[in-house]
């Protein structure tokens, strides 16, 4: 059972937020029209409460609404396009050169993959929506906790000593929420807990955003614990330093700027927390992976029980989705041999980064092509194409989740581990950085390729370049929610230099537009906040 979510923690969640968001969210007009709407002054009387609503903050991260899994507590939209983790999923991955998805009846699928989207498309809505419930529930916490509020509930010294820390996580959670915002959309409505709840959001453009999120988390360091010190899939400080490294690794793009040598600033931080590679890289994706050895790895999680969170989240998607429709592979994955019948399956462009021999035997290849070609002329046709087997409901000792009905999933999703730092600061390195010492890139990129079974192939610092970097990060982060970004990092999101089968809505990939490199504001968050203006090409 995963420690930050037991379920009478979900329970402050699902209950005492639904009936504010209810009110609000028609127009996805989300923050809160008054605190006191969410909570009653008895709810304090248990000082263990506060760690609770903390709870119901970063369960927005994993849950959807009141009802199970299928429950959506934003209105208008379903929990498959509502997910946190999911619509992550999508935006990042399904819309790039790795992922295709068969049932394009989905709402939004056809359009995120083929790269057609526009701002009806409800999986925008969903992720614009589900982000910004994160930042009201965090702004909410924040105001019922100020100093004032602890004073007249006569809250003791030590519960006062935790909510410090408290805050800062939940400032934490709205600072990634605001990044993600700033990486997707390029705009957000913008509030903290100091604005007036009636009043019209501020929007944030991208420069307005970076800044808020580096001010932010660097003034928030010394509040957050130190890293690996926290409940499993609770925020430390080495949270705060990954996000502020993926900033400045993209600074070129978001605000024109670069900050390689920041970015390698943070990677050393982060590397010098304590945290190692797992013993076994598929560790990482398995069942048992807040306890294996790569509890020593994943930097943070997004929870997934299989009882007690049960959501069609990033991981019960893709374990239930690489079931081949030819295979019948489920129970070797650890869910119902059919799963759901051949959903997910590999582009050609990404399978060949597996082709040459020397990673034959990577650890990192769970590609399945037997009995399969590796084109997909029709993406309905469940057949085609290579499937992947890289996220299983197995523990590492083989056994199956706690789901009896073996469909929801206990494996957390890895939103940020070790392994993606030492390619950051090789990246940076490269890019022109400052601070790095050369030969910890060659042994952070050896460690790497010697986990995946590739000491042969062991490289010199004459083998590192910017192209390699690329492919390799695909090799060992594929599936995890960062290929569009490091794409339009390397400049092969858009225009045709690069091309991936059913990019652009073409069977062989075509162009796409730079504006592409932004999605749309999605038309109905538009429509609540007429700060908001759309971006370009929509």
């Amino acid at each position: 059972m995963k420690k930050i979510l037991k379920i009478e923690k979900i329970a402050v969640f699902i209950l005492v937020m639904v009936v504010a968001l209810s009110s609000c969210t028609k127009d996805l007009d989300i923050t809160p029209q008054d605190d006191q709407d969410l909570l009653g002054e008895d709810f304090f009387t248990n000082e263990t409460s506060y760690k609770r609503l903390l709870a119901g903050v970063y369960g927005n991260l994993s849950l959807t609404g009141v009802d199970g899994a299928g429950s959506s507590n934003i209105q208008g939209l379903d929990a498959g396009t509502s997910q946190f983790g999911r619509v992550l999923l999508y935006l990042q991955t399904l819309s790039a050169d790795q992922m295709i998805w068969s049932y394009e009846n989905d709402p939004g699928t056809r359009e995120i993959q083929r790269n057609i989207w526009n701002e009806a498309d409800p999986i925008l809505l969903g992720m614009y929506g589900r982000t910004h419930v994160t930042i009201a529930f965090a702004n909410n916490f924040l105001r019922e906790t100020t100093e004032a509020k602890l004073a007249e509930r006569n809250v003791s010294e030590a519960t006062k000593a935790e909510v410090k820390q408290f805050r800062a996580e939940a400032r934490l959670l709205r600072a990634m929420s605001y990044y993600y915002m700033m990486d997707l959309f390029g705009q957000a409505n913008f509030t903290t807990e100091e604005d007036a709840i009636n009043a019209p959001p501020a929007a944030y453009n991208r420069q307005q955003l970076f800044d808020y999120v580096e001010t932010e988390l660097k003034a928030i360091e010394a509040d957050l614990p130190a890293p690996r010190t926290n409940e499993h899939g609770r925020a430390d400080q080495a949270v705060a330093w990954m996000i502020l490294s993926k900033i400045y690794l993209n600074a070129e793009v978001y605000i024109g700027e670069a900050k390689y040598t920041e970015c390698i600033d943070y990677c050393k931080k982060i590397i010098g927390g304590g945290f190692t590679l797992a013993s076994n890289y598929l560790h990482n994706f398995m069942a048992d992976n807040d306890t294996n050895s790569a509890a020593n790895e994943i930097i943070f999680p997004l929870i997934s029980d299989g009882i007690y969170t049960q959501n069609y989240g990033p991981t019960t998607v893709m374990i239930n989705g690489s079931v081949g429709s030819i295979e019948g592979n489920g129970e070797s994955l650890g869910v119902s041999p059919a799963g759901w019948g051949g959903a997910l399956r590999l582009r050609k462009q990404f399978v060949e980064l597996f082709e040459p021999s020397i990673f034959n035997n990577d650890a990192r290849n769970t590609i399945i092509s037997q009995g399969r070609s590796k084109e997909i002329t029709d993406i309905s046709n469940q057949d085609q194409g290579y499937i992947l087997a890289k996220y299983s409901n197995l523990t590492s000792t083989g056994a199956p989740g706690s789901d009896v009905g073996l469909t929801f999933a206990d494996t957390d999703f890895p939103l940020f581990r070790l392994a993606d730092v030492y390619l950051m600061y090789i990246e940076a390195h490269l890019r022109g950085g400052s601070g790095a010492v050369p030969t910890d890139a060659v042994n952070y990129i050896n460690a790497i390729r010697s986990r995946a079974n590739n000491p042969q192939n062991n490289l010199t610092l004459a083998d590192l370049n910017l192209d390699f970097i690329l492919d390799e990060r695909a090799r060992e982060l594929h599936w995890e929610a960062h290929r569009r970004q490091d794409l339009i990092r390397f400049g092969k999101f858009t225009g045709g230099s690069y091309n991936w089968v059913w990019k652009g809505n073409g069977s062989n990939g075509i162009s796409i537009p730079a504006t592409r490199r932004l999605y749309p504001i999605p038309s109905a968050s538009l429509a609540s906040n007429p700060n908001l203006t759309q971006n370009d090409g929509y």
